[in-house]
């Protein structure tokens, strides 16, 4: 059972969580000097658990929806395949939310109501993300949800909770982070278009057809790598080069999205993906440290 729970946690999603508050304290402290490790502590966790809490929600709706088939090429679903019940996927992601609460407590106590304002909606995504009278995810919309939640919601946030003030240049970094969070479910739906067509998920590239999902793709890394020249304007020039990882593992993703036929082969593309993401954060962490 452990290994089904871990597995229906997506381990290999969960730096899209750490990462926007990664970059978000290191943003803080830049700007300010200071940081406060409690803070951060909650606020990583807090992410983490929604996101694993939407994981299991998704593994359990999509089954139910039939939206995992055999066809299916990502890795195993424990929901679809039978290694845990609906109920109890269920109940592990009503657990995980719990969880994400608690820390979310933390938070408000720390910071007030906006924390509160930015938390009711994170939360309810968990299950509306899949599931609820308006699925996003089966509504095209899962991009942009991800740009602003994982994205300018993430970051902002994390910024606000250090720093008790909002900051322009949170929108910008939050910006580039949704953008590259955004490249792996472009890639994900990409792989999946074919399944998820005939389920009826109408994703971005069930909708818009495969030549213009490989194209989404091309614009969200470079839109995140043009973004970056924004830097300049905020009088840090040195913050531009955080987006050196986008020149290197950003070419050989469109490359592979341009060239690849959907299939298998895009798990590496995934893969890449969020080396890309975690890569940015670090370069990003470094330089913000040494100018």
């Amino acid at each position: 059972m452990f290994r089904a729970i871990l597995l229906a946690t997506r381990p290999k999603t969960l730096p899209a969580a750490v990462v926007p508050v990664w970059v978000g304290c290191v943003l803080a402290w830049k700007l300010s000097g200071n940081w406060s490790p409690k803070l951060a502590v909650a606020t990583v966790l807090g992410a983490v658990f929604i996101q694993i809490a939407t994981n299991f929600f998704n593994d359990a709706i999509d089954s139910a929806k039939g939206a995992d088939t055999d066809r299916r090429i990502g890795p195993k679903r424990v929901t679809a395949s039978g290694m845990l019940s609906r109920r109890t996927v269920m109940l592990w992601g009503g657990v995980f939310l719990l969880l994400a609460i608690a820390c979310g407590v933390v938070l408000v106590l720390a910071a007030g109501w906006p924390i509160l304002a930015i938390g009711i909606p994170s939360i309810y995504l968990a299950f509306g993300y899949t599931g609820g009278p308006f699925p996003l995810a089966y509504r095209g919309l899962g991009e942009l949800f991800v740009v602003l939640f994982f994205g300018i919601v993430a970051v902002c946030g994390t910024v606000y909770v250090q720093m008790l003030e909002w900051r322009p240049e949170a929108v910008l970094l939050g910006l580039q982070v949704g953008l590259l969070s955004a490249v792996l479910i472009s890639i994900n739906n990409l792989r999946d278009r074919e399944e998820d067509a005939s389920t009826g998920k109408l994703t971005l590239a069930v909708r818009w057809g495969g030549r213009a999902a490989r194209i989404l793709i091309w614009f969200e890394i470079k839109a995140a790598a043009i973004l970056g020249l924004g830097w300049i304007y905020f009088g840090e020039p040195w913050l531009v080069l955080g987006t050196m990882p986008l020149w290197l593992a950003g070419f050989r993703i469109i490359w592979g999205v341009l060239t690849e036929p959907e299939g298998p082969r895009m798990n590496r593309l995934l893969a890449i993906a969020a080396v890309q993401l975690v890569a940015f954060a670090g370069m990003f962490h470094l330089f913000a440290l040494k100018f």
